[in-house]
């Protein structure tokens, strides 16, 4: 139940934007070996994370347990979405040797679930989509068993390069919607809320498909019904597996914080998902796409559901 001092999910549209943390949205420290190894690896092998470049606030968390979340095709993203900390700028050219790169990374961090996103590569011919694949294809080759997750962008929803993607065989594909219907122009640049169910859906019906996953973001503005149409919307286009975070506002630059979701809120979102029909829901405040990714495909996979 929604505890009597925080408001209620429907509540939200009619507030001023907030600035103040709440405690439960306070972070530790990082520390530890293991917070040192990663780092160290990241480091040597020249590699960008979206742990940094999106200012993850689990950064210090995984990053002390040895997990970290790739970022391919550089540090800078031809979008300029109002929710993002990645620079936005006239991207450098791919690196040949980033696949094996990535590879040797997953070998000195004992990785067995990795997961792989990037910038939109917009000025790229196939999106950024080729590059992808041989990232996704190295990495399987030198680690057979390994479950490999993507977060990708939209690719424009060319069938080519979604079908370049498909056939390097990640174990989940995951594209996030970020946000409701009615939020997405103001909140996404270039994106549309139909694209990227088109997306989902694609990949969701081809033979034999990956675990399709998305996510988004609650307290940019959105109503509870525009939440529920958004989860609806997402089962109904092949979504598998779900994640729900609190935005946070990366700078003042960036688009505000009409307010923050208490714990108890997530935990109704997270019901109101599995009601709707998600086999796997990760939902809180620090929730974020690839947070406990490897737990969240276990569970799935505990279950019975797709392989």
């Amino acid at each position: 139940m929604i505890q009597n001092n925080q408001p209620k999910l429907h509540q939200i549209s009619s507030q001023k934007p907030v600035r103040k943390l709440p405690e439960w949205l306070k972070r530790p420290l990082p520390k530890g070996s293991g917070f040192h190894q990663t780092t160290s690896a990241i480091k040597d092998l020249n590699l960008v994370t979206v742990c940094e470049s999106a200012q993850c606030p689990n950064l210090g968390e995984c990053w002390s347990k040895g997990t970290a979340t790739f970022m391919i095709m550089g540090e800078r993203c031809t979008r300029r979405c109002s929710f993002c900390a990645v620079d936005t700028a006239r991207p450098k050219p791919l690196e040949k040797d980033e696949p094996l790169r990535v590879a040797t990374a997953i070998q000195r961090m004992n990785l067995k679930h990795v997961v792989i996103t990037s910038v939109a590569r917009d000025d790229l011919k196939d999106d950024g989509a080729g590059h992808f694949a041989r990232v996704i294809t190295t990495v399987r080759k030198m680690h057979p068993d390994i479950t490999i997750e993507v977060l990708t962008p939209d690719f424009k929803a060319k069938s080519e390069c979604l079908d370049l993607i498909y056939e390097a065989k990640p174990d989940v594909f995951n594209h996030n919607m970020e946000t409701v219907r009615r939020l997405t122009p103001t909140v996404r640049s270039v994106s549309t809320y139909e694209r990227s169910l088109m997306v989902l859906n694609y990949i969701g019906s081809m033979k034999n498909p990956p675990v399709i996953k998305s996510g988004f973001m609650v307290g940019l503005g959105e109503s509870k019904e525009e939440i529920k149409q958004l989860l609806q919307d997402m089962v109904d286009f092949k979504v598998e597996m779900l994640t729900v975070g609190q935005y946070l506002r990366p700078s003042q630059n960036h688009h505000e914080v009409i307010r923050f979701y208490h714990p108890d809120e997530f935990l109704e979102i997270e019901e109101m998902a599995k009601q709707i029909g998600f086999k796997e829901v990760a939902a809180g405040p620090f929730v974020r796409s690839s947070y406990h990714a490897e737990l969240s495909h276990q569970r799935l996979m505990n279950k019975g559901c797709n392989s």
